[in-house]
């Protein structure tokens, strides 16, 4: 079969497969993996981080990560029950756990399961720091990334499989292989990432704004994330992440935006911003 033919295929099978909507954008995206698949898949994955890692209980900062959640989760149902998507969040189940881990990072799994490292914790400085963290993890959950980082995975693979089964000569298979690669990590899957990235910083703000947090402590959370680099980020083009100038930049300007938002809520001051 000729390629053409075989990368027609497949774009019809994307013309009729399973779709989503993602609530921020009211747009169809990828969904190749059903969250009736995804969830469980995602929580045993969390049961097993949890089971071979040292969580931490009891102590203010765990109450901490727990109660900022809570109050992220609970935006974000007032949200979406206000815009039409009453239910949403059904199938959820808001999970929070701090680890001791020097991992300067955080993640919310689809479905709900966040877990902090301690080692991110200097970085947020406060609980409005742990806040725009919670906000934007919590947001690619809500946005379903993870699912359609999975279904463009599927994808990708899908047209490299046909490409490599249509092209029968070894040096120009060699040479799909290789421009097709690069071609589509860094045309299509980085720019992909990064424009989930935004998204979640945006939503993200909007979350933490009507849970009662300041959303100006974002930007700042941000420009410490850029000093703990220590300017060893990759070039923007071929990251999966927005520059940290860029997104400091386009933060900053989404505050109003935030803060309007939240009034909407009746949300009209914030928790005073404090430091551990």
């Amino acid at each position: 079969m000729k390629l053409r033919n075989i990368l027609s295929l497949v774009a019809l099978l994307l013309l009729v497969m399973a779709c989503s909507t993602n609530p921020f954008t009211g747009k169809q995206t990828m969904a190749l993996v059903p969250n009736s698949q995804l969830f469980p898949t995602a929580f045993q994955q969390y049961d097993q981080v949890l089971s071979e890692s040292k969580v931490i209980t009891g102590t203010a900062q765990s109450e901490m990560i727990t109660r900022v959640g809570q109050r992220i989760s609970v935006a974000a149902e007032r949200w979406l029950n206000a815009n039409g998507y009453e239910g949403y969040l059904k199938d959820y189940k808001w999970e929070y756990t701090l680890i001791d881990d020097n991992t300067v990072n955080a993640w919310c799994m689809p479905g709900g399961k966040i877990v902090f490292y301690t080692g991110i914790l200097p970085i947020a400085q406060s609980e409005t720091g742990v806040a725009a963290i919670m906000g934007h993890e919590v947001a690619h959950a809500l946005a379903n990334h993870g699912q359609q980082r999975m279904s463009a995975d599927y994808i990708q693979q899908g047209v490299a499989l046909a490409g490599n089964v249509a092209i029968q000569n070894d040096n120009d298979r060699a040479a799909f292989n290789q421009y097709y690669g690069i071609g589509s990590q860094v045309g299509v899957m980085l720019p992909f990432s990064r424009s989930h990235e935004s998204q979640a910083d945006e939503v993200g703000l909007i979350l933490m704004a009507m849970a009662g947090y300041n959303p100006t402590e974002a930007a700042e959370l941000w420009k410490r994330m850029e000093a703990n680099s220590g300017g060893n980020a990759p070039p923007e083009l071929l990251s999966t992440h927005p520059s940290n100038a860029s997104r400091i930049q386009a933060i900053t300007e989404m505050v109003p935006m935030a803060e309007a938002e939240a009034k909407k809520f009746g949300v009209t001051s914030f928790r005073p911003i404090t430091k551990f």
